[in-house]
């Protein structure tokens, strides 16, 4: 059997598979029209290509799997078709939009082998990309089978540049994106986003993970489809699943729904920012009573951790202390940040230590910390770092959710530093995906919002359990404190955007205001106007001010922090180039707090940042209210700011502005503008 299936997979492994469209195809169109998908078989094999605005945008590419039953997708016929469609418009509890338009078309094909095996395709054509899926009808009842292959191509109808990660070689997806041409890269993990075209942009991806293995691509270079008909010059895209250690895919059993595989199109690179294609395809909230999930900003003990002023473990310089959490407690009260994350307050950091979450060590009461932080209006956040241990973590977390819940903990960050869970499996293969959902779902019964870092890729599951609020996932801030090469360069913060944040919710940890060095080198590669950008272009519900609170004191940059929200209304991309520059506005949302309605809706906050190119820019408001005056308060690169020679310059000004205005900013080299903007009354 297996020199069988290795005998398939090396015929399937020759090229990618091409036809030419045929009259039977059936088709789907966007509500728009520009977006056009057709379905098909030929050669007894099934297919799908899309056009766009009349072009090929993806050529006939395979549909399909290797089962250990054998394959599936062979020797089919298509058996049915069913039309849908959808046009709602549905609300974010919180979120980058706060409205959000659900409008597609829906073609259901079903495909029956000679054998009667069954595999139904759904698609769904939204005016600004495509989603697609398989329903794979369960076996026997109770019955067990494997995918030991996904065999999905996305076949684009010529090479390209992109921007991505590789897939094998970058743990935990904390790399640097950079450009190349598709045909020349590895596996690469996705959001894989594609300068396609003049106008035209690409980024394909999943939505709706739950219960299968996270998606990579492996490109198949240019000229192999001219065995199968196809264009010359085609870019094979091949499924690349993550595996468990034995080589199986996915473990299935009864019916089985795939992730959807995405393909987000944008006339500007910024287009895709502002698609909501994956959030749709995923499923409406599950959890009834959402009032205890609030978005807000925080400080913690972490930054001075990693600059080795103080240590996670228990010792003289131990930073998650109660009298030292209690300081950063003060501070959040007095500049109106809602929660306090501290590091290494359990067991568990020191050499030989078992892990605990419900126990602390003997210089940190948390029952003192959690009473001190709600009688100042503020919430410690937990932290339950698991060295990469699932199990152990699955273990305790009734029992901790339960315990940090009646203290008034209402965020948890979980951590997973370790190269395998339980030393067995890949973070980002089934087993890792079935526990990050445990936790989920676990957190949402004791009402805890989850920041998960060490996470799979995110692909909008936030939708369907919004108590998963953000994810890192990402070459962080904390590079820029002890990398021995050097930090996160320039252009790290200026790609992200187009590239990971397209993903969902980015817990990057911005806004740090002193650039002092550990290891020679390093430091945060900007401007402190460009952290304060960061603040707003890098989007996260919970959105840490990740500085020690000595280097906030006394710093009229943190005005502006203190006034930022991080739940918007509307969010625009006004002007970018992926790694080189990008300006993004937010229109705050209107809130009620502890049965108070808060001021909100009117206000505007845009983020500009550049790469290490000094550049100037004209800022349109036509976005604001017209016949309203507004204040603009301006946090920009002062006179000589430099990220290598004067990273500290920073002037604030203020303009009247309405809607006809224009605000022309000059961006240092690695620098960057922080603006709000707010009635004049």
């Amino acid at each position: 059997m297996y020199k069988f299936l290795s005998l398939v997979i090396s015929i399937l492994s020759i090229g990618c598979f091409f036809v030419t469209v045929q009259a039977k195809d059936v088709l789907v169109s966007s509500p728009d029209g520009a977006v056009t998908v057709a379905v098909g078989v030929k050669a007894n094999m099934p297919y799908y290509s899309v056009r766009y605005a009349g072009r090929v945008l993806v050529a006939p590419s395979r549909l399909g799997f290797l089962l250990d039953k054998g394959p599936l997708g062979e020797n089919v016929k298509m058996t049915g078709r069913h039309y849908a469609s959808k046009d709602e418009t549905w609300t974010q509890l919180w979120g980058e939009d706060q409205e959000v338009r659900n409008n597609y078309h829906e073609l259901t094909v079903s495909f029956r082998e000679k054998s009667g095996r069954r595999m139904d395709v759904v698609f769904r054509v939204f005016n600004d990309g495509v989603g697609f899926r398989y329903i794979l009808p369960g076996m026997s009842e109770g019955e067990e089978y494997c995918i030991l292959d996904e065999l999905t191509e996305i076949t684009l109808a010529h090479d390209a540049e992109a921007w991505s990660i590789p897939a094998n070689r970058t743990e935990y997806f904390e790399g640097i994106y950079t450009p190349d041409l598709l045909s020349r890269k590895d596996t690469v993990c996705t959001p894989l986003t594609i300068a396609y075209e003049d106008s035209l942009f690409l980024a394909i991806h999943e939505a709706a993970l739950e219960d299968y293995a996270s998606i990579n691509l492996t490109p198949v270079g240019e000229g192999l489809s001219m065995k199968h008909g196809g264009p010359a010059t085609a870019v094979c895209l091949r499924t690349a699943l993550s595996p468990w250690q034995n080589g199986v895919k996915v473990y299935c059993e009864n019916e089985t729904l795939t992730p959807w595989r995405t393909i987000i199109i944008g006339r500007t690179a910024g287009e895709l920012i502002t698609s909501r294609l994956m959030l749709n395809l995923n499923e409406p909230s599950r959890i009834e009573d959402t009032s205890w999930i609030e978005p807000g900003r925080y400080i913690g003990v972490w930054w001075s951790i990693h600059k080795k002023q103080n240590t996670w473990e228990m010792g003289p310089a131990h930073g998650a202390t109660t009298q030292n959490v209690k300081r950063y407690i003060d501070f959040a009260a007095r500049h109106g940040f809602s929660g306090v994350l501290a590091e290494g307050w359990n067991p568990g950091w020191g050499r030989g230590e078992q892990i605990s979450y419900l126990s602390c060590y003997p210089d940190f009461d948390i029952e003192e910390v959690c009473a001190y932080a709600l009688s100042k209006g503020v919430r410690f956040i937990g932290h339950t770092e698991t060295w990469g241990g699932a199990r152990l973590l699955e273990a305790q977390m009734d029992s901790a959710f339960a315990w940090y819940s009646r203290l008034g903990i209402r965020a948890v960050k979980t951590g997973y530093v370790g190269h395998l869970f339980d030393g067995l499996e890949l973070a980002k293969s089934q087993y890792g995906i079935r526990h990050y959902r445990k936790v989920i779902e676990t957190a949402a019964r004791y009402h805890i919002m989850i920041d998960n870092h060490e996470p799979a890729m995110p692909t909008g599951i936030q939708r369907t359990w919004p108590n998963l609020m953000t994810q890192e996932g990402v070459r962080g801030q904390e590079y820029n404190a002890w990398d021995v090469r050097g930090g996160n360069p320039p252009s790290h913060t200026v790609t992200l955007p187009f590239t990971r944040c397209l993903a969902g919710p980015t817990d990057f940890t911005p806004a740090i205001f002193n650039f002092s060095e550990v290891v020679e080198g390093t430091h945060p590669h900007s401007t402190l106007a460009k952290q304060l950008g960061e603040f707003v272009v890098i989007y996260s519900p919970l959105q840490m001010a990740a500085d020690a609170i000595e280097n906030y004191e006394s710093q009229p940059a943190l005005t502006f922090i203190e006034s930022c929200p991080t739940t918007w209304r509307k969010t625009l991309v006004l002007n970018g180039e992926i790694g080189r520059y990008i300006t993004m506005a937010r229109q705050e949302r209107s809130s009620y707090r502890e049965g108070m309605q808060q001021k909100g809706g009117d206000r505007w906050f845009i983020g500009s940042i550049t790469n290490e190119e000094a550049r100037e820019l004209d800022i349109e408001l036509r976005f604001l209210d017209e016949g309203t005056t507004y204040r603009a308060v301006i946090y920009e690169d002062g006179p000589g700011a430099d990220y290598e020679r004067n990273p500290y310059a920073l002037t604030i000004r203020q303009l009247a502005v309405t809607s006809e205005s224009t605000i022309h900013l000059t961006l240092a080299r690695s620098g960057g503008a922080a603006i709000r903007i707010e009635p004049m009354n």
